[in-house]
């Protein structure tokens, strides 16, 4: 005689062996609605997840419209060229929007103006955003090459010298 395991046995594993729902498995009519209330930014980066919603999501152009003119409302950047394209996610993304986009996955834009709070999670305050010495550290080994590191050690030791040699001459 076979022993039963009880529910999760291969008998009655019904509901035991389905996967987790995801946002894949909603029907196609939810993922345009929440598309819908996305801003540009956001559409885009949703677009490019897979190519089902690269065909579904829309960025065209009055989503990227309303985000210029979202941003212009809020004080903040915007493209500064006058031949911004808006004809494709390519041509518009290039230049100025490109470096705008960054600085906002990078939380460096949030609270910039007082009572802006979080742009990317539309918050009071942002959490993500990092502190000026993390930003300037950022900054140091990005821009400074190995070589500019050894110009910078060596002057330091220089002007150390230079010191030592006039605070011994002085005693």
């Amino acid at each position: 005689m076979r022993r039963s395991n009880g529910p999760s046995s291969s008998q009655d594993s019904g509901i035991h062996s389905k996967r987790p729902a995801s946002f894949h498995d909603l029907p196609p009519e939810i993922h345009l609605a929440i598309s819908g209330y996305l801003i540009y930014p956001d559409a885009l980066s949703l677009k490019h997840t897979c190519r089902y919603l690269y065909l579904l999501v829309d960025t065209g152009v009055r989503l990227k419209i309303d985000w210029l003119i979202e941003r212009r409302s809020l004080h903040l950047e915007c493209p500064n060229d006058r031949r911004c394209d808006l004809g494709s996610d390519l041509k518009f993304c290039r230049g100025s929007v490109r470096l705008l986009m960054q600085r906002r996955r990078e939380h460096l834009e949030c609270e910039t103006r007082p009572g802006v709070g979080c742009l990317v999670y539309g918050t009071t305050t942002c959490t993500h955003r990092r502190k000026l010495s993390e930003r300037w550290k950022r900054w140091l080994r990005a821009r400074l090459t190995i070589e500019v590191w050894w110009i910078a050690a060596a002057v330091a030791a220089v002007v150390l010298a230079w010191l030592l040699s006039t605070v011994l001459l002085v005693a």
